[in-house]
């Protein structure tokens, strides 16, 4: 288990039966602590973090296959207020 005081945005561990990806999203002006903490509200987020850069926020997704993390991110990650663009990467399962 990882310590609260590490990093208190981790929800679980690693789980080899799920699928996982990373969604960048660029956000409104102002509105990257909104959409980062309802993004941690989200049962398929597992961790998210705020950027510097072409991007705002990083969150990282898992679920039970490719195509529900396409699903969660067209109907949760997007229906965020403030969330304007999404690229998502998929993680090979090798």
């Amino acid at each position: 288990m990882i310590p609260q005081s590490m990093h208190s945005s981790v929800k679980t561990l690693y789980d080899p039966s799920m699928s996982s990806g990373y969604v960048l999203v660029n956000v409104e002006p102002g509105s990257e602590s909104d959409v980062y903490k309802e993004a941690l509200n989200l049962d398929c987020v597992t961790d998210a973090n705020i950027l510097f850069g072409d991007y705002d926020l990083i969150v990282k997704i898992e679920a039970s296959s490719m195509g529900e993390i396409a699903r969660h991110v067209v109907e949760s990650i997007r229906a965020i207020p403030g969330v304007a663009n999404t690229k998502t990467l998929a993680c090979a399962e090798m």
